[in-house]
């Protein structure tokens, strides 16, 4: 059971039990309330860069706000996607999963790195630390992922090389 477990698989799970929980929670704090689930500690640093720089209108800060939401539920779908295809062993061994672990790191990493931006330019330093963090997870398991030696199917090794040439005809034995 431990042998078909890759490190890229087991880290990508380790990330999906902390980002489900926690961005699920913050994009449904927009969703019920936009402008004061945007004011939350997960999403101050957009929050201040919006009021701050951008200087927006009510309506648009909440359609941002909605947008905000669903990038994150974005990326937690594609981390649900990745756990479901992570529990049968079969798309596990062969790495069927990675497709859906890379998407959630892409997303994940561009608005991790987006809300570090804006808390350095906001002046946040707890968001900053907050955001900092959550991309040295997500980048750290993206660089195990190409690091780690790619999945090889699995071939018959009955049938070796040798044995078929186009010089001896292969006759079906009936018995």
């Amino acid at each position: 059971m431990s042998t078909n477990w890759r490190i890229s698989s087991f880290n990508g799970a380790l990330l999906a039990a902390y980002f489900v929980p926690a961005w699920t929670m913050a994009a449904f704090k927009i969703v019920i309330s936009p402008i004061h689930g945007l004011y939350e500690q997960p999403n101050i640093a957009v929050a201040l860069f919006i009021s701050d720089h951008l200087q927006l209108a009510g309506t648009t800060t909440v359609r941002l706000a909605w947008l905000l939401a669903l990038a994150k539920l974005t990326m937690v779908a594609f981390f649900a996607i990745f756990v479901i295809l992570l529990t049968r062993a079969s798309i596990r061994k062969t790495g069927g999963c990675d497709e859906a672990l890379a998407m959630a790191l892409a997303i994940g990493s561009v608005i991790s790195f987006a809300s570090m931006l804006l808390a350095s330019l906001a002046g946040e330093t707890g968001a900053l630390r907050l955001h900092a963090t959550e991309l040295l997870m997500l980048l750290g398991t993206a660089i195990v992922m190409l690091v780690e030696p790619s999945v090889r199917p699995q071939t018959d090794r009955s049938v070796s090389s040798g044995d078929l040439s186009l010089q001896q005809p292969q006759l079906l034995k009936n018995s």
